[in-house]
């Protein structure tokens, strides 16, 4: 049912509201405003049971949207954290979060829902025009402004003065050197630090568990070893910050089996090793499956080929871990022939 349906007598009484000087369009003002078009009234408008019907209808949305409040707080006080349910075509998903996702999204749609048909039916919807004043100050204000700002530079002095205006720009431009002074707060700079680790030429390879030096004989094909740097102590006050950069782990290969040259060149007897951090977060990495030589972070499960140059070939690992090289010294102990080539850790470069 529309506006021309109904009886004129029906129709509610007409506000004035200001639609703007409407003009007519001609050579002399191409643009006239034309003005807003006649306003139709909604069924609502004219029907009272209507009108009840939508106000029942925005009732009902508010109230299914209490019920489903009151749905999510007794879901998440009763349902366990460990019930699962199969919901088609999804599949098998946690009861908890299932529900509350559920009736916490049918709460807040019927509470939108409901306000927009309240506002479509039950509000008014006539149409009000508002004359745009103008954004410029006037023409007297303007002048007024920019003598003022004329005068006080003349009383100022400040072109005459040149040397209170230079100063005072002086001071302007250094006073905030003394917030870049601050910064020197944050700490002592890093330096090269980042760059290297304890690993020197001659240092003993330390197994981790035993606290021993290590041989050739000591490390089995197949098996997976955790070293440090001699000297290395638990009790030092810096062992956490340097077992952090300098964690390493020791893998026997079958020379034939390793598709590296460099990493032929750097090992011992197909004993090589790498750096233990990962190059993703610096997880430690620890899980070895000695079948296909990979290495896997427990983390993120950045997966590492240690037949290859310990190159990444699965994960999100940014780069390869780096390669100690290793020999013997003249007691048969295995030692490292210098520090990493490249630094460990993840992320190096972004952190400086």
């Amino acid at each position: 049912m529309s506006s021309q349906d109904i009886p004129e007598e029906n129709l509610p009484a007409e506000q004035d509201h200001a639609h703007g000087a409407v003009g007519i369009a001609d050579e002399e003002n191409p643009f006239a405003n034309p003005g807003l078009p006649p306003h139709e009234h909604r069924i609502q408008d004219v029907d009272e049971r209507a009108a009840r019907r939508s106000e029942r209808m925005v009732a009902l949305l508010f109230t299914v949207s209490m019920l489903a409040t009151i749905g999510f707080i007794v879901a998440y006080l009763v349902i366990p954290n460990d019930k699962s349910i199969f919901v088609f075509p999804i599949g098998h998903l946690s009861a908890m979060n299932f529900t509350l996702g559920l009736t916490l999204g049918v709460a807040l749609f019927c509470i939108g829902a409901g306000a927009v048909h309240w506002a479509r039916t039950l509000m008014s919807d006539v149409e009000v025009a508002d004359e745009r004043h103008p954004i410029e100050a006037p023409a007297d204000v303007r002048a007024k402004v920019h003598a003022d700002f004329r005068d006080g530079a003349k009383e100022s002095a400040i072109g005459r003065r040149k040397l209170i205006r230079n100063t005072m720009f002086g001071a302007l431009a250094l006073v905030p050197l003394s917030g870049v002074m601050l910064l020197g707060g944050l700490g002592p700079a890093p330096g090269t630090k980042l760059r290297h680790t304890m690993w020197a030429k001659g240092k003993r390879l330390v197994n981790m568990n035993t606290n021993q030096p290590l041989r050739p004989e000591d490390v089995i094909v197949g098996s997976l070893t955790f070293a440090k740097p001699d000297g290395l102590e638990e009790k030092s006050e810096e062992f956490q910050t340097e077992i952090a950069k300098a964690a390493l782990m020791i893998v026997r290969l079958q020379p034939d089996n390793i598709k590296d040259k460099r990493e032929l060149d750097w090992s011992h007897e197909g004993i090589v090793a790498f750096s233990k951090i990962c190059t993703h977060v610096g997880c430690p990495i620890s899980l070895y499956e000695q079948q296909t030589h990979h290495v896997l972070c427990p983390c993120h499960q950045s997966t590492f080929d240690l037949s290859d140059g310990a190159r990444v070939i699965f994960g999100p690992a940014g780069h390869a871990l780096p390669q100690l090289r290793i020999g013997v010294d003249s007691e048969g102990y295995l030692q490292a022939l210098g520090d990493f080539e490249e630094p460990v850790g993840p992320a190096f470069w972004e952190r400086g």
